[in-house]
């Protein structure tokens, strides 16, 4: 059995090396590869890492983790977390979204951490020619979600929306990924502001937000932003009636 989340490396004849990761417990099939490729299925790295873990997958350390937490002492644990959350802030995030209040981090904030992706990618160039892998933000979008925090998850759904919509023009390679990852976004966003802890005057302000985008932002994602405002404007129809 193939574990949930995959990592690894293949290796060209050329000796290139493609860093691939897979990770199967979310929702879809969005595998991460940083090669070039742009083409509407995954690329042959992440078939060969896929195969390879067919015929020699790597070990599920589930049960050995299981038992390692079931011996530890308490406050030895406590400590360890402690000091992993110090220094991790994407665990932290996640830590905080599970067990602690909702984000008080703002639209903005989380933006920018997500353009700093997209500025830190390559640093001699404008132009982004890999994918980025923004799985951190989905993973916390879904904790979110999976609390019932709708607010919070719409919050880092739209940071990511935001930014891959200014961003999308730096893009000139791995289209297919950055537009997956942009419908993933927009369509979670919309699935959050229609959830019943949010009232309809934050509906009607984030309609407002798509159609503005819709108008202003990268044209050929305009139908995208277009299709979701229609669906919250009957969400908020709806919510009037």
């Amino acid at each position: 059995m193939i574990p949930p989340c995959v990592a690894g490396i293949a290796i060209s004849e050329t000796r290139q090396r493609s860093e691939v990761r897979v990770d199967l417990s979310g929702e879809g099939f969005d595998p991460l590869c940083n090669c070039p490729y742009d083409g509407p299925e995954a690329c042959k790295h992440i078939v060969a890492v896929l195969l390879r873990c067919i015929d020699d997958c790597p070990p599920d350390e589930g049960d050995q983790l299981d038992a390692a937490l079931e011996a530890a002492d308490a406050d030895d644990l406590r400590e360890f977390l402690r000091e992993t959350l110090a220094t991790d802030a994407s665990a932290r995030e996640r830590f905080f979204a599970r067990f602690g209040e909702s984000s008080t981090r703002s639209v903005a904030d989380l933006r920018a951490a997500i353009d700093r992706q997209f500025e830190e990618t390559n640093l001699d160039y404008f132009v982004v020619f890999e994918p980025i892998d923004f799985s951190e933000w989905f993973d916390l979008a879904s904790e979110y979600r999976d609390q019932g925090r709708y607010a919070s998850a719409a919050a880092v759904y739209r940071a990511l929306v935001e930014s891959l919509d200014e961003n999308m023009e730096r893009v000139d390679g791995a289209y297919d990924h950055f537009s997956q990852g942009f419908t993933r976004a927009l369509d979670g966003y919309v699935d959050c502001v229609a959830a019943g802890d949010i009232d309809a005057d934050e509906i009607a302000d984030a309609v407002a937000f798509l159609e503005d985008r819709a108008a202003s932002g990268t044209s050929f994602l305009a139908e995208h932003f277009e299709r979701a405002a229609t669906e919250l404007e009957e969400t908020l129809t709806e919510r009037r009636e």
